[in-house]
């Protein structure tokens, strides 16, 4: 069914057309979220102010067009997608209000997590929730979920951290809890609302076996259904109707801001890990440090540790684990190392009471911490790893009472392998007695969703009937758990949600068949197909982890939605359906506006390189093998080329000025579809001929092979730049200043590490001439004896990556400095504040935080923009596709306006950064040159002395 044209015509002159989606391409990128569900929207709406959601609300209303809320889409149970219109979060929902020192902190809904946490750091505090989607799910749906995690337990999540909230209803009304004004104004307007909820209250908790029942569900974590605690717990309806809308699935209203009281992030932590010889014992163990100073404890049964024992870096004990082994990862943190030390006293005579099978003792020791917290981090991409193509990954989460545990355990367990699901593992936060079990899933026929269907009634009869736990601790209810909500909570409390929904919900236009649902199939409905597409990307879990790193995010598509329109391409073809229309779309939004720079792998719980299946298709479109040839094998001449342009440029902008040229570039720019670029005032002029030194005969210095870059043999400043020298200049002094004697391989013009044809889709040239300069470099260090410094970090990762020959040793700047330079140097910091920007390579260096620290010893005062992961110029994608670089920087502009100076380590990236920030931004090189002066044998001296006394 269509929508209304009446509705229609409404959104179009409501929202603008950039904002609005129904073509085929989008609706299927947005019909999918974490879960296994899948739903097509008819419309896609991007919302970008409150003002939008309450009109389109009074719209949907008044034409009885259900809808749905979207934040990041990182839900698991299918509550984030729609078949109708889908509202999602646009860019302006990323306010945060700081409060009391850090004791509260009021967020908008489109608020990441984990930036919440950042903005809370330098006062140690944090919110309550934590789950493991925290990097990339948003306040929106943590609150709505009432998600929780590790650390949260039942005592900090959204429900019970709850300041203030400020909602739209269904109806369009919007009410502050936290604004006296508008409580009063919606006292007048929503009377008998508020009466019939206070109503609600006063007939739940007389009825003392159901509020007794409330009570009791919500001892444990438990977010099936509606929040009926907020009947017993409040009495005041506006308190009420807040605490309803925690985990309310966006099926009761839209939370446009909500204020958390915060937590203490405690900054001293120990972790061990104990493993117990069974079940028993592991559980007899939770129910122990349940009254202890632990701030965590994760259970992993065998089949966990089992899935991660050949992971690189795992201890080789893992592997050797009896078969009926279970362990407990277990974590406790602290205001002070005192405090710490006497709490892991307290927590090692709770377990020692116990048999051990394997013991790793709690440790504060960073490296330790991450190697045990990898085990558990590990488990659940270990299954997606495995899973046949084809298949689904599920991972759910139920309750136990803890002090039935081990029964809980071994009792789903059996279930498990009755059903035949034999790559399940079990893990989960076990003091609250919550439990995760991943297995994988098809749905290609009816025979599997059968299994799948007899296993979940059995898990809901075994869990909320039998047990008396939840079916869904934290993971929300969604459409996955809808069916099952009468058998949980009962006849009485089921009624009492209806009447919930129905009274905040009257029409059913709030993602209905979510929380609740009249349908007893609804869980076997629109389950997503997971079809084979390439080998890279075969393995995605369509999580969504990566998509705030993707520049390209709000721009075209993220790399989840490049892999489902991918899968659909390759599904339609194999069933012989025409894909011309939909691979026309992709083109544009898949293969062109995409960076390719590979920051999703980081974040992909799989590993999995979006941008790897790009530059293969780009390398099955690639025409032009002749010309890649041709350039690979004169590429000094391309280079002179290229100098030649930036001088024709030079020429042009001193006879036409900044505004005719920049007008007259973008009339050429257009009229060349984009192969002709832009001329911005960050346009770089030309460097000069190369004229580098000459080596004296002798000399007592240590050698440095100095590899500059293409780039940084092409493009000089920009004219109005108040830096005039080239990166090669001042790499060279600063290398000099330190004392190292610069070699320069033989035949530099021609050296080249690939990047600019695997960027292209051009491997086998690429890989030409990556040979070619490893070569160079070889015989440039005399055999490696020599170490290599490069100038840019893209040039180096490409060179670094998969380099078999140990002898290399090649430097990025970062590295260099970091370990080089820095005891070489005596740093004076300047006071003026410098903007900092982590390029793509150097996060996959892994040198960020070296970065950080270098320009700490700079500067007084520097800035890292949030959430500009990548700058999206991409090489010559900001040339070429200038939107891409523009999309990905569009709030650089108003973060770094306080900083008169840009840092990087990537000189295209920064021509992009330069003209979208209006502040030059240089290679670090130029900064530590500038506040940096060569040290002197007594000053080295003094300073070893000084460490050694301290």
């Amino acid at each position: 069914m269509s929508l209304p044209e009446r509705f229609l015509g409404a959104i179009e002159r409501l929202i603008p057309a950039d904002r609005r989606f129904d073509d085929p391409l989008s609706t299927l990128a947005f019909g999918t979220d974490a879960s296994f569900y899948r739903l097509i929207p008819k419309l896609v709406v991007r919302v970008e102010s409150e003002m939008e959601v309450v009109e389109l609300l009074k719209l949907a209303c008044a034409e009885d067009v259900p809808v749905t809320f979207r934040a990041a889409g990182t839900s698991l149970s299918g509550q984030a997608l729609s078949d109708s219109v889908l509202i999602v979060l646009g860019d302006n929902w990323n306010g945060r209000e700081i409060r009391n020192a850090g004791e509260q902190i009021r967020l908008q809904p489109g608020v990441i997590g984990a930036n919440a946490n950042a903005a809370l750091a330098p006062y140690l505090r944090k919110i309550g929730p934590d789950p493991a989607s925290i990097g990339a799910a948003k306040i929106g749906g943590i609150v709505a979920n009432n998600s929780s995690g590790m650390c949260c337990g039942t005592a900090q999540n959204s429900y019970k951290t709850l300041a203030g909230m400020r909602m739209v209803l269904a109806d369009g009304t919007v009410v502050d809890s936290e604004d006296a004004t508008s409580v009063a104004a919606f006292r007048q307007s929503h009377a008998r609302l508020l009466h019939q909820l206070a109503e609600l209250g006063r007939e739940t908790r007389a009825n003392t076996e159901l509020a007794a029942r409330i009570r009791h569900k919500y001892r444990l974590k438990n977010t099936t259904g509606f929040s009926l605690n907020a009947l017993v717990d409040y009495d005041q309806p506006l308190d009420i109707l807040t605490h309803l809308m925690v985990g309310s699935e966006g099926a009761l209203g839209f939370i446009s801001s909500v204020t958390y009281d915060t937590v203490p992030d405690h900054p001293h932590k120990a972790c061990a890990l104990v493993v117990f010889p069974d079940v028993e014992n592991c559980c007899r163990a939770v129910t122990m440090l349940k009254q202890q100073p632990v701030s965590a404890v994760e259970l992993l049964d065998r089949r966990s540790l089992r899935s991660v024992e050949h992971k690189p870096g795992m201890p080789a004990w893992v592997k050797e684990l009896s078969p009926t082994a279970c362990a407990l990862l277990i974590e406790s943190r602290a205001a002070s190392q005192t405090l710490l030390h006497e709490q892991v006293e307290a927590v090692r005579a709770a377990i020692g009471r116990f048999p051990v099978e394997k013991l790793v003792d709690f440790s504060e020791d960073p490296v330790t911490h991450e190697q045990l917290w990898r085990i558990r981090k590990d488990t659940f991409p270990a299954v997606g790893a495995v899973r046949e193509t084809g298949t689904t990954v599920i991972i759910e989460d139920v309750t136990f009472p803890v002090e039935r545990l081990a029964e809980g355990v071994n009792r789903l367990l059996d279930l498990l392998e009755a059903h035949h699901y034999d790559e399940a593992i079990l893990f989960g936060h076990a003091l609250e007695g919550n439990l995760h079990f991943v297995f994988t899933q098809s749905f290609d026929e009816q025979e599997q969703i059968a299994r799948y269907e007899a296993f979940m009634g059995e898990v809901a009869q075994l869990v909320a009937v039998e047990f008396g736990g939840a079916l869904k601790a934290e993971h929300g209810t969604g459409r996955n758990m809808a069916p099952f909500v009468e058998l949980e909570w009962g006849d009485n409390a089921y009624r009492l949600m209806w009447k919930i929904k129905r009274l905040l919900d009257p029409k059913g236009i709030l993602n209905p068949d979510v929380v609740l649902s009249e349908d007893p199939q609804i869980h076997l409905k629109n389950l997503k197909p997971m079809p084979a597409a390439d080998g890279i990307v075969d393995k995605c879990i369509e999580c969504g982890f990566c998509e705030p790193v993707c520049p390209s995010n709000g721009l075209t598509l993220t790399p989840r939605q490049r892999i489902v329109i991918w899968r659909d391409i390759q599904a339609r073809k194999r069933a012989g359906v025409d894909t011309g229309e939909i691979e026309r779309l992709f083109h544009y939004h898949g293969i062109d506006t995409c960076a390719a720079t590979g920051l999703c792998a980081q974040r992909c719980p799989v590993g999995i390189n979006t941008g790897d299946l790009v530059r293969k298709l780009r390398g099955q479109q690639a025409d032009k093998t002749g010309t890649a040839n041709w350039l690979a094998n004169n590429f000094a001449a391309a280079l002179q080329g290229a100098r030649f342009m930036l001088h024709v440029a030079k020429g042009a902008h001193t006879i036409m000025g900044t505004r005719g040229l920049e007008r007259a570039s973008s009339v050429i720019a257009r009229a060349s579809r984009g192969h002709v670029p832009q001329w911005t005032p960050a346009m770089p002029q030309p460097v000069q001929r190369l004229s580098l030194p000459q080596l004296p005969s002798r000399d007592a210095r240590p050698r440095v092979v100095y590899l500059a870059a293409c780039v940084s043999r092409v493009m000089g400043p920009a004219a109005q730049d108040r830096e005039q020298e080239s990166l090669l200049d001042v790499s060279h002094a600063l290398l000099e200043k330190a004392g190292y004697q610069v070699v320069f391989p033989d035949s530099h013009s021609h050296l080249c590490c690939g990047q600019p044809f695997a960027s292209k889709g051009y491997p086998e040239q690429a890989e030409s001439k990556r040979q070619e300069t490893l070569n160079a470099l070889l015989k440039a260090s005399r055999g490696g004896i020599d170490p290599i410094y490069c100038d840019t970090s893209p040039c180096t990762l490409r060179l670094v990556q998969e380099l078999a020959d140990e002898r290399l040793q090649i430097y990025d700047p970062v590295r260099f400095i970091r370990t080089h330079l820095l005891e070489r140097l005596h740093f004076v910091p300047q006071a003026a504040p410098i903007a900092v920007h982590i390029t793509c390579s150097t996060q996959h260096l892994g040198e960020a935080q070296a970065l950080i620290d270098i320009v700490r010893r700079c500067t007084q005062d520097l800035v890292i923009p949030e959430g500009i992961h990548c700058c999206g110029f991409a090489g010559d994608k900001g040339f070429t596709t200038p939107e891409l670089n523009g999309h990905a920087l569009r709030s650089l502009k108003d973060a770094v306006h306080l900083c008169t100076e840009g840092i990087s380590t990537s000189r295209t990236c920064e021509i992009g950064l330069s003209h979208h920030s209006g502040i030059d931004y240089h290679s670090l090189v130029y900064l530590v040159h500038r506040v940096t002066r060569p040290r002197s044998f007594r000053v080295k001296r003094q300073e070893r002395a000084m460490e050694e006394l301290s």
